[in-house]
């Protein structure tokens, strides 16, 4: 936020709120907040997040805020706290209030470098963690200042990279995508739909909430558990915990009108799917799921120039992909959006021994077996 020359900075004040009521009683500010910050991401607003953490972390939460003079949110942050363990060692996890099903974590703030000094005092003078970890940070995201703030306190701090998500932008015509596609690419595709054309009719049905929601969920859910998803035990069906997020974001994206279904049919027969956040004008893709036993026809990619052909005519500007770089999602795009984790400790010994161990021991032992084997 830009200050006129001369003029008064605001005080800002910190306040830790703990649970998951504070999610809730602080949503509007909030939303507003990530809106400002982040515009156009579902990942880091309320709802969102209060559905993740009903799923997946209804223990314990702190949730740090900071506020300018008349109580007007500028940052927040919100944290879980869990026993964890690193190479056999346990340790008092702080961490983001997120997983693999959140796609991407950020602190909000609007200014970090004035906010992010309030949260790393507070949390050194109130301790009671081994480690801080925020993860799957975008480039540029204020994490990395609240990251680059520790290092300059001479706190251990570490930095992985975890995601290259790829996503693109899309053009005002269908023809304008095509002329960017690869020649072969295009031509498999057209081969493709002429070979699943002959099942039969080939159309797709997109569904954004309403009496048909609860059919196209359990048709798709069914799709993504159908294949290697299953084999691997990582399907949203297989997990009690997971099941529950999907459904309930779905229900609640649906009463926003962010909900986007995609099933792409043979007759009545769904093939391909993809659950998906539209947000603005811009599309996120969460999960895609195909029949395998239709993989020579690659139902999944020409879902995939349906969806594109949709929401070109619905005005919408970028598809985000999220998750991690596939061969599949590189067909469409070589651009990727760079994600981190970011590991703060705290100076005391503890924390040294472990910022040493994953961060110094971990790697030379690695490369001295790397070596070894070759």
């Amino acid at each position: 936020m830009q200050m006129e020359l001369g003029a008064r900075r605001p005080k800002l004040q910190l306040t830790e709120h703990r649970g998951a009521e504070a999610l809730t009683a602080l949503a509007p500010q909030w939303d507003a907040l990530a809106e400002r910050v982040h515009p156009g991401q579902p990942f880091v607003r309320h709802g969102f997040l209060r559905l993740w953490v009903e799923a997946f972390h209804p223990g314990r939460l702190r949730v740090l805020t900071v506020s300018e003079e008349g109580g007007r949110l500028v940052a927040a942050l919100p944290l879980r706290c869990a026993t964890e363990h690193q190479w056999g060692m346990p340790m008092r996890g702080l961490s983001a209030a997120a997983n693999a099903h959140s796609c991407r974590f950020d602190f909000l703030a609007e200014n970090p470098w004035e906010s992010g000094p309030l949260v790393l005092d507070h949390l050194i003078a109130t301790g009671g963690w081994d480690r801080l970890l925020l993860r799957d940070v975008p480039e540029g995201g204020a994490g990395e200042i609240l990251f680059e703030l520790a290092r300059r306190r001479g706190l251990p701090v570490g930095r992985w990279e975890s995601l290259r998500s790829p996503y693109f932008t899309l053009p005002d015509t269908m023809e304008e995508m095509h002329a960017r596609l690869d020649t072969r690419f295009k031509a498999n595709l057209r081969r493709r739909r002429r070979k699943l054309a002959k099942e039969g009719p080939v159309q797709l049905e997109r569904c954004e909430g309403g009496p048909r929601l609860a059919r196209c969920l359990e048709e798709g859910l069914a799709l993504e558990a159908s294949g290697w998803k299953r084999r691997r035990g990582s399907a949203i069906l297989q997990d009690v915990a997971t099941r529950r997020f999907y459904l309930s974001l779905a229900a609640e994206a649906a009463r926003e009108g962010t909900l986007a279904l995609y099933l792409l049919r043979v007759g009545e027969r769904p093939v391909a799917f993809q659950f998906s956040l539209q947000q603005g004008r811009r599309y996120f893709l969460l999960k895609p799921g195909y029949d395998e036993s239709l993989s020579a026809c690659s139902p999944g990619q020409l879902l995939m120039e349906d969806v594109v052909g949709d929401l070109i005519g619905r005005g919408v500007r970028e598809f985000d992909f999220l998750g991690p770089d596939m061969v599949w999602k590189r067909d469409w795009t070589d651009r990727v959006r760079v994600h981190t984790w970011f590991s703060i400790f705290p100076a005391h010994g503890w924390g040294r021994v472990l910022h040493a161990t994953k961060f110094r021991a971990a790697p030379a032992i690695k490369a001295a077996m790397g070596g070894w084997r070759s």
